[in-house]
């Protein structure tokens, strides 16, 4: 059985980021453990978790995820119980990204996180461009970065400069990042471990201007 928590970065990181997973894929998955070392070598403590539902697939329980708002309070238990350092930053990828945002603002409002990281955000499924998942992002109150591929199936670049957005959020575009925001080499002779590194330098160097 998996531990409660995975760790990564150094014990005197100035900041810390929980960071969940995505529907489908468990917190040591190979896109969450790219990322967490990437996180850690910029110099952050990372935290990572599981969902109920997916830390009952290890004991052999399939179940599908809930909706995002029934893991609110998921989240917001594993900031109260996770030992971090501030400032502390929450985040996921996909759906754990999304999930963080619904906590947001009521953690940053109470003084318990100082931002929002999110890793390839689902602004929309897959071929259904009109069923957006953005309303509570236009009043979003918490200092946020997401990084989104330009290709991602769940909100390409063109589709989300279009969408009214928090002034609070800023965008970073992954040129030919996928949902994972892994690039096609052939096109821009970039890794996917490239683009971590890159996304882990700009989160580090944001996290020390946070207040």
């Amino acid at each position: 059985m998996a531990p409660s928590f995975l760790v990564d970065g150094p014990e005197t990181a100035k900041a810390t980021l929980i960071l969940a997973h995505g529907a489908g894929a468990a917190m040591d998955s190979p896109s969450m453990t790219l990322f967490a070392g990437a996180f850690g070598a910029a110099g952050l403590r990372v935290i990572r978790f599981e969902f109920g539902y997916m830390a009952a697939r290890r004991e052999g329980h399939r179940r599908p995820p809930p909706r995002a708002e029934k893991l609110i309070g998921d989240f917001k238990s594993v900031v109260a119980e996770a030992d971090a350092h501030m400032p502390l930053l929450i985040g996921g990828k996909s759906m754990g990204g999304r999930v963080a945002t619904m906590a947001a603002d009521d953690l940053y409002r109470e003084g318990k996180i100082a931002g929002l990281v999110c890793l390839g955000y689902p602004f929309h499924p897959p071929a259904k461009p009109t069923e957006l998942r953005t309303s509570h992002l236009e009043e979003l109150k918490t200092p946020s970065l997401i990084f989104q591929g330009t290709r991602d199936p769940f909100g390409t670049q063109d589709e989300v400069v279009t969408y009214k957005l928090s002034n609070r959020i800023e965008l970073v575009w992954m040129d030919d990042g996928d949902h994972d925001l892994k690039p096609r080499k052939k096109i821009t002779g970039a890794t996917a471990a490239d683009y971590a590194a890159i996304v882990a330098g700009k989160v580090a160097d944001w996290a020390g201007r946070l207040e």
